[in-house]
């Protein structure tokens, strides 16, 4: 067994649960690869062929490292809120790959690299250093990570930042005064300022929630629609505050799925990224009824379209947050040696999957089913009551599907094999409480025509 984890910290993982110190071994190594990942950057920088990045980019990006040292000197706390921000992982990856060319280093390297600057600034602020930068707004946008942003024309930016109020000017048009705010976020009476909407904390003593629709690294390279997903959205005031409302009744559904539930998101929540409408939705909203999904690279962040209820909305932390948790347990320890070949059916997609794929569908269906039960066992409505129940009958049944091809797996290691016992173990206790005959054939239904169909597309599986 791993000496990176406690066997015990792994059996309860397995379950899908984890209590505040479990969770925490695994944010602190999260926390640990970024700055790494931080450190790596100036590293490549400075290795890059002068045809990569030339000496004034150079200069610049160390002009931009040494603010950001000055902010964390200054509040080391408030100046990682933003270098721990999820979407400074997308930009960092991104950027290191033009560096070191594992990736094209195309026109939008020095886009990349110039973004140091606004996230040293943005950690400046946060910890109330004064400061003055030279930045630049590009489509339409000046961002100012975890903080909001600017409307302004493309071009160079100058901003100034000191006493708790930062000044801007734009190229071509009026300044515009930004204020600090006992909370730490930032106001303004100038339309042109955009902040990023908070949402209140899950639990006390937990921090607020961004819903960050500004970041310009949110969804960049992610090729969404690929995998089922909408494109980033800009809401607007109405949708905030439908967005707002719905996030108001999500902590008491957690809390109907344990307290694990609440936990888990008050301590890997870091960030919600809206989507637009899923793909297929009409103009009138109809169609697909949500989308969701997490980015390995982006530790911490929820992208969602607005859920139609705070139900579903507790059920897509849910479901999310068991893929950010076991994306954050297999970077710290290795759970099996199979291949990416995707060959595995999967009764919640049409395509294929590698077996990393199927283990993490499986895991995060597997809290689902627990999820709804509860509820379910909890609600006093039978139209709740009846939607739970279908909805728990059919993700266990999905789990079941391919649970036997996970325990089967002689790739798995001593981690990964306690890890599926403890789902083996969680999927029979759910057999306690089992739903109404009639939900369970419907799920069973539900299961055996995907694997039909699946096979019609794709052949056997395993093939």
């Amino acid at each position: 067994m791993s000496p990176a984890i406690p066997e015990r910290v792994l059996r309860e993982l397995g379950r899908t649960e984890g209590d505040t110190d479990s969770l925490g071994l695994l944010v602190r190594d999260q926390d640990t690869r970024r700055l790494v990942l931080l450190r790596a950057l100036l590293d490549a920088a400075a290795a890059a062929p002068t045809t990569v990045c030339p000496p004034p980019l150079l200069d610049r990006l160390r002009e931009d490292w040494a603010l950001l040292e000055a902010a964390e000197c200054a509040d080391r706390a408030a100046a990682r809120t933003v270098l721990f921000h999820p979407m400074t992982g997308p930009w960092a990856q991104r950027l290191l790959g033009g560096l070191t060319g594992s990736t094209a280093a195309g026109p939008e390297l020095h886009t990349d690299l110039a973004h140091l600057g606004a996230l040293a600034t943005a950690a400046a602020i946060r910890a109330a250093l004064p400061c003055t930068a030279r930045l630049t707004a590009r489509e339409g946008l000046l961002p100012l990570p975890t903080l909001g942003a600017v409307r302004a024309d493309d071009g160079p930016v100058e901003l100034t930042y000191m006493d708790g109020e930062m000044t801007v000017r734009p190229s071509h048009a009026p300044p515009l005064s930004v204020r600090t705010l006992p909370d730490g976020t930032m106001s303004s009476a100038d339309p042109r300022w955009l902040p990023v909407l908070t949402l209140p904390a899950v639990l006390p003593g937990a921090g607020p929630v961004p819903l960050d629709d500004l970041d310009p690294y949110r969804t960049r390279g992610t090729g969404l629609e690929r995998h089922g997903l909408s494109a980033a959205t800009h809401i607007d005031d109405h949708e905030r505050k439908a967005w707002t409302e719905s996030w108001s009744g999500v902590e008491p559904l957690l809390r109907v799925g344990g307290e694990h539930r609440l936990t888990e998101a008050a301590v890997l929540l870091r960030c919600l990224v809206p989507l637009g409408p899923p793909p297929g939705s009409g103009p009138d909203g109809r169609g697909a009824a949500h989308c969701s999904g997490t980015r390995r690279e982006a530790f911490g962040a929820v992208l969602s379209s607005k859920p139609a209820t705070p139900a579903y909305f507790a059920s897509t932390l849910v479901h999310e947050l068991q893929h950010t948790k076991l994306a954050a347990l297999g970077a710290l320890v290795r759970l099996h040696h199979e291949d990416a070949t995707p060959r595995h059916f999967a009764p919640w997609r049409s395509d294929p999957r590698p077996f990393d794929g199927l283990l993490q569908g499986a895991y995060s269906h597997l809290a689902l089913a627990d999820y709804w039960q509860r509820f379910a066992l909890g609600a006093r409505r039978v139209t709740h009551r009846d939607l739970a129940w279908a909805e728990h009958a059919r993700c266990r049944q999905q789990v079941g599907a391919v649970l036997p091809v996970l325990a089967g797996s002689g790739a798995l290691t001593a981690e990964g094999r306690v890890l599926v016992n403890e789902m083996i173990t969680v999927y029979h206790r759910l057999e306690d409480s089992p739903p109404p005959t009639g939900h369970l054939a419907r799920a069973e239904a539900y299961v055996s025509t995907a694997k039909v169909i699946w096979q019609q597309r794709n052949g056997s599986p395993g093939s």
